[in-house]
This record gives structure tokens, sequence and C-alpha cells, in this order.
């Protein structure tokens, strides 16, 4: 049987998935086109193509990346505001039910969503990095190795593209990740982000702002590592104690 070649064409380039459209041609080989209108949903392919690995494939990625990553993160987060002060104070938050009738009863409805806006912010811009920028680096590397080592280690490539993205997203979250912990498990520091930034840069300066954003990204990057779990990581800074999930930083 010979291969529809339209439908080739839409499966080669499409950012739709093949199945959710089908040429006429396709359908009267398949048997579809006698069948009820009820019982298969067609979707006219769509006629503009989005070129592999182009500028706008890119920032359809990182668009995608931003508005799953994004609003995601910023829908949940009450759940991060009782996660986060859980780990700041175990006695009084004791548990995920009973952080949330503290919080309700102290600080009211708004207290679940303080923090919103960095979480916003911080998580789509991560988030673009992630799938955007994983994209260009595996196209890269791809092109560095060439034909013949793309193919036998593919794997590899394809992680250093993921470690490249993460590194550079999780340098873009951070300063709102810092934002965010100080504005949720500090009460009366700041309502939200426009005047938790500006406080913070005030009091620690830019620089001390900076190195509180590394250690976030010490423990952003650290906690994606399995070793790492409940596991003591050193490094030779400065003195400080970072917790984040069951991740434990002692930085010296």
């Amino acid at each position: 049987m010979m291969a529809d070649p339209l439908n080739n064409k839409i499966s080669r380039h499409s950012l739709l998935p093949s199945f959710l459209y089908s040429s006429s041609s396709s359908m009267v080989a398949s048997g579809y086109a006698s069948s009820s209108p009820s019982s298969r949903v067609v979707i006219a392919a769509p006629r503009e193509k989005v070129e592999m690995y182009s500028g706008e494939f890119y920032a359809a990625c990182g668009v995608a990346g931003m508005l799953a990553t994004g609003l995601t993160h910023t829908a949940v987060t009450p759940i991060d505001v009782v996660k986060c002060n859980m780990q700041i104070d175990p006695i009084k938050y004791k548990s995920v039910t009973s952080g949330f009738g503290v919080l309700l009863k102290e600080q009211g409805i708004r207290g679940l969503f303080k923090g919103w806006a960095p979480t916003l912010i911080g998580y789509s811009a991560q988030g673009a990095g992630k799938f955007g920028l994983y994209e260009f680096f595996k196209k890269y590397y791809t092109d560095i190795a060439g034909p013949e080592y793309a193919a036998k280690y593919k794997t590899l490539i394809y992680l250093a593209g993921s470690a490249s993205a993460e590194v550079i997203a999780d340098v873009a979250l951070c300063p709102m990740e810092a934002v965010k912990v100080r504005v949720q498990t500090q009460p009366g520091f700041a309502r939200g982000l426009a005047d938790g930034l500006p406080k913070i840069i005030k009091s620690e300066g830019a620089l001390g702002f900076e190195f509180e954003s590394f250690q976030i990204l010490l423990v952003v990057v650290f906690e994606e590592l399995w070793f790492c779990d409940n596991f003591y990581c050193v490094a030779g800074c400065t003195r400080g104690l970072c917790l984040f999930g069951d991740v434990r930083f002692l930085i010296l």
C-alpha cells in the first residue's frame, strides 16, 4: 500500500499530533469516511508550518514551557506556602492539614497566595529556558558531534542539552525564588514582589542578593540529583544552612 504523501508531510513538520487530523484520502483508505460523523473527530491540518529548529520553533517551545510551568506552579501556590512554612517551623506547622489551618487563622485567605507573583514570573522564566533552550542545545551539540557520533551518543548529547538548559533556566528562576521564600516564610517582611525585591536589595545590597540567589541555585540544581536526597552537601563559600524539600545543604 502506498503511503499518503500528505500525511507524511504533516507528521514531519506539524507541531500538532497527527492523530488529531487526517486527509480525506487517508480517511477513505482507512474506512473512516463511511463511518458516522460522531465516531471520529477530524481537525483540518494546519496550513502554516513551523520549521524545525528555526527561531519560531524555539520561541514556540519557550512559550509552551512558560505556560506549562508558570501557570501550574502559580496554581499550587497555597500548597507551596504550607510546604515552605513546614520546612522552616515544623513544630508550628506539623502537617499539611494543620498548616492550612494555621495560615488561614493567622493570615486569612490572602496568606495562602503570598508569593504568587515571583512564583509566576520565576517559574515562567524557568519553563521557557527548560523547553526552549533544551531544543536549542540538543541541536547545537548534535551538530558539533556530527551525524555518526550524534547517532552513537544520542543519550549523552540529549543529557548535555538538558543539563545546559536546566542550569540557565535555574539562574533565571533563582532571584524570584529568593523573594518568594522570604515573602512566604517571614510574616510582615513584604506583601509580595513589588515591595519584597527592593527591600532585599536595600538591606543586603545587590551583591548580597546575588549571593542569596546563588545559594538557592545550589539547592534547586542539586535537588534534581537523586544522590542528594537527605545528603549533606558541603560547599566552601560561606556559613549557613539552606533547607529545601528533603535536601539539606551545609554551606561552610
